[in-house]
């Protein structure tokens, strides 16, 4: 049986992993026939939300890898032991978290910077020919790290992100919903997921065809 592993970035779409994808992420790797490995780094959030009021909740700090492992029913990895796992592949999942807590792209950018043991993960793999998989924000991460091999990527179609991917060497294209953008030289696969939305039904379409088309490419 293939392992994929899936690296989350907290719990809520606001200040974590994007709650939605990661459970669709997880339901179609079992539904492919592979096993789901949930990864997080142990860090501090960025900040912390009310989603209930979409507002910063002042003095309160959450740990990443704590609050990844509501997501995951608590069986998941400190990010900095994936060598210890034999994996055949590796997901990073959406959500604003990707952006704040994973890299910090929502602060600067294609100025930004990826935390290491996500860079570390991700070059790993790359280098190994183990495809990787990226959905919603998170392929900023994949042009800041595989930019320079002129990667092909897609967060969907809005015009900013976009330029940015673009600006740090990575080509963009356009995609929906449903469908993926497949590198397959570089061995990357992009969905747009709730970068695009707008439904649940719509957005399990693309990360279904997301984890199929990386298995293909084992």
């Amino acid at each position: 049986m293939k392992k994929i592993g899936v690296i989350l970035a907290g719990c809520g779409f606001i200040d974590g992993a994007e709650i939605q994808e990661s459970v669709l992420t997880l339901l179609a790797i079992d539904r492919a026939g592979a096993e789901a490995v949930c990864l997080a780094p142990d860090i501090e959030q960025h900040h912390v939300f009310n989603h209930l009021t979409g507002k910063p909740v002042p003095g309160e700090s959450r740990n990443v890898l704590i609050e990844s492992a509501r997501i995951a029913r608590g069986n998941i990895t400190d990010l900095k032991n994936i060598g210890t796992l034999d994996l055949d592949a590796l997901i990073l999942t959406g959500g604003y978290g990707a952006a704040k807590n994973l890299c910090d792209y929502a602060f600067k950018g294609a100025d930004c910077k990826v935390n290491p043991d996500v860079a570390a993960a991700v070059q790993s793999f790359h280098k190994a020919g183990k495809p990787v998989g990226f959905m919603c924000i998170a392929p900023v991460i994949a042009a800041k790290l595989l930019g320079c091999e002129h990667v092909e990527l897609t967060i969907g179609n809005d015009p900013d992100t976009a330029n940015d991917i673009e600006a740090m060497g990575a080509r963009h294209v356009e995609c929906p919903v449903w469908n993926t953008v497949v590198s397959r030289e570089k061995k990357v696969v992009t969905t747009p997921a709730y970068m695009l939305g707008p439904t649940i039904g719509e957005v399990s379409k693309g990360i279904e065809k997301l984890v199929e088309d990386l298995l293909a490419l084992l």
